[in-house]
């Protein structure tokens, strides 16, 4: 190559990705799934568009592999335990057993759409098997569809953790093509996915645990954590595939020890990986666009798109109920996990891996993979938001727009120095006070830092920095973001708040309802719990009567917190002569008006406390009572 084709090379492939960035700002706004679009350009852009020359398969393999890597190594990073736990048995279910069930209800179709023998069939199935991480993530988060946490859990941890089985898979069937079928290939496929998920787990765990020692041990210019944290993730990769074990399973694991690990600069890398992995995935897609030759496609056509409506409405659908059937899921659940079934790079990059291997039908793999993508992404990617409004699984916010900013202290710890921005319409900016576990720390306003002693009273549109625990973050957030437009709407979660420890009883007499004998003495928190099968959330509501029961907030084990009150018309007097004189003053206090609200964070926040005075005669948003001195 020469110097002026290699600097044409370099500005062409800048340019590409400066557009890229941007259209993604487009589709942030109409809503457009991200992957089609660095699709499309990369389509545009190659041998066939702007007659860009692309057509090394292994190049590209190795380019999409790399990034793949990176990108399974940030969804283990960013993936809170909280977040598994809630999740961890159905989606290990889906990732691997749905993977396997989907494998072989799209290889049949494959075997009579392209009169493909079995094996090479099959190896048709696990190509287009996985779901796209990138994609779910960025419809879920970007487009603003605000799920029940354990739907959404699941649909997260399946799409970062089912790669890994589809990757086994498909190398599998390869070896079994180019091997003729000898002796007994599924007890081989087997054995060879054993191996590979044994050793994929343990290097796993093994780097995960190296990445965070060497983090936190080593005292290094604050420039070369980030290039380590790099490197100890692609070392683990590459160390565990020369061992013939999962290197894809074992990054994400790595990356799910390292993000849950007490570690130093986890700030920092946790940005720097955010920022690794748009670029992977930028990478990805644009070099899979221009490897492909959309000329090819009106061969395939036809079965390719039949191919695509049956993995949508058929294969995905009956592999998830399948899958999902013993974790007591309700019937929309699980329509709507079968929807957000979005194929994606990594089904493209795997049809790849046939046409590198010699298959004669390598073309056809990788034609058919591109065309089911394009059509998951146009038909489900597009319609996600519409399927989660019809079925009733959109909960809304708890609190509305939200300017937040972390910084880590020095030495890690479980503290950090957390900045807001005043939203307008705050509760801070309309006065409600700051605990004294949050004091701020330095308020920036008009362009002047201000000590809080001298700032006055918090304005909308300051910029506010607080020490404070980690943990402690979200009720802060309570506190400094707009107003939610439906956040406890009364529609949606009552009337009134209810104790979630008063008897089931006392508050059916309050409103003349009947309860089952079995269930009157039980309190409202166990109510709800045995009526919901310990699957709650908050905006689930139970019926009783005239009235329905809400549970109108959770903590981080889904124990209830909160408990609302609907009451229709006809009941909206309550029965008082009915009501035990033991309970008439638990009832009393019970029924507040909803706005009037008592939850844990509320109280913790409003405790009185004596406010101090700035030099302008303005009182600060005074400390209230605190949960941690010293802090």
């Amino acid at each position: 190559m020469s110097l002026t084709a290699m600097n044409l090379a370099i500005l062409v492939g800048a340019v590409l990705v400066i557009v890229a960035i941007f259209t993604s700002v487009l589709s942030f706004r109409i809503g457009a799934p991200l992957l089609l679009v660095f699709l499309a350009l990369g389509l545009g852009a190659g041998e066939e568009g702007l007659g860009i020359q692309f057509d090394n398969a292994p190049a590209a393999y190795f380019i999409g592999t790399i990034a793949l890597a990176l990108i399974l190594f940030d969804s283990g990073f960013s993936t809170p335990f909280h977040t598994l736990r809630a999740a961890a048995f159905p989606a290990a279910s889906l990732a691997t057993a749905g993977v396997l069930l989907t494998t072989g209800l799209v290889g049949a179709a494959a075997h009579f759409l392209f009169a493909l023998e079995w094996t090479k069939a099959l190896l048709m199935g696990a190509i287009v098997s996985s779901t796209d991480a990138a994609a779910v993530f960025f419809l879920l988060r970007a487009g603003g569809i605000n799920l029940r946490e354990r739907i959404r859990a699941t649909l997260e941890v399946e799409s970062s953790s089912n790669d890994p089985m589809a990757i086994l898979l498909t190398i599998g069937f390869v070896e079994l093509v180019l091997s003729g079928g000898e002796g007994n290939p599924a007890l081989y496929l087997l054995g060879d996915l054993a191996i590979q998920v044994f050793i994929g787990t343990a290097m796993g765990l093994a780097g995960g645990f190296l990445i965070r020692l060497i983090i936190d041990r080593t005292d290094l210019d604050s420039g070369l954590y980030p290039i380590i944290f790099l490197s100890l993730a692609l070392a683990v990769f590459g160390a565990t595939a020369l061992l013939h074990g999962s290197g894809f399973l074992a990054v994400y694991i790595a990356g799910l020890f390292a993000g849950n690990s007490r570690m130093r600069h986890a700030i920092g890398l946790r940005k720097f990986s955010q920022a690794l992995t748009w670029l992977s995935q930028i990478a990805m897609f644009l070099t899979l666009g221009l490897l492909a030759s959309p000329s090819e496609f009106p061969a395939i056509l036809l079965p390719a798109i039949g191919l695509a409506l049956f993995l949508m409405l058929i294969a995905r659908p009956l592999a998830v109920w399948l899958t999902l059937l013993p974790f007591r899921y309700s019937a929309r659940e699980v329509a709507f996990t079968s929807w957000v079934g979005l194929r994606g790079a990594v089904s493209i990059l795997l049809g790849i891996v046939p046409f590198i291997a010699g298959l004669p039908e390598g073309h056809l793999y990788f034609n058919v993979a591109f065309v089911v993508v394009v059509v998951s992404l146009l038909i489900q990617g597009w319609s996600i938001g519409f399927v989660a409004r019809r079925l009733g699984l959109i909960v809304p916010p708890q609190h509305g727009p939200l300017h937040r900013t972390e910084l880590e202290l020095p030495g890690g710890g479980d503290h950090e120095i957390v900045g807001y921005r005043v939203h307008p319409e705050s509760r801070v900016a309309k006065g409600e006070r700051i605990p004294r576990w949050a004091r701020p720390s330095l308020i920036l306003r008009d362009g002047r830092s201000l000590r809080p002693h001298t700032a006055g009273r918090i304005r909308a549109g300051d910029q506010v920095y607080i020490v404070t625990a980690t943990s402690y973050m979200p009720l802060l957030d309570q506190l400094f973001a707009g107003p939610a437009e439906s956040a406890f709407d009364p529609q949606l979660y009552g009337e009134f708040l209810l104790d979630p420890a008063a008897r089931l009883a006392d508050v059916a007499a309050t409103y003349d309802a009947e309860v089952p004998a079995t269930e009157a003495d039980l309190t409202l928190r166990e109510f709800l719990r045995r009526r919901l099968h310990g699957n709650v959330e908050p905006g689930d509501r139970v019926g009783l009567g005239r009235f329905d029961i809400i549970v109108r907030a959770v903590d981080a084990s889904h124990n209830v917190t909160e408990v609302g009150l609907g009451v229709e018309p006809a009941a909206a007097h309550p029965v008082v002569s009915s009501l035990p004189p033991r309970s008439a003053a638990l009832i009393a206090r019970m029924a507040r008006p909803f706005k009037r609200r008592r939850s844990a964070a509320a109280a913790v926040m409003s405790a009185p406390a004596a406010t101090a005075a700035g030099s302008d005669g303005e009182p600060v948003n005074g400390p209230a009572s605190s949960p941690r001195e010293g802090i």
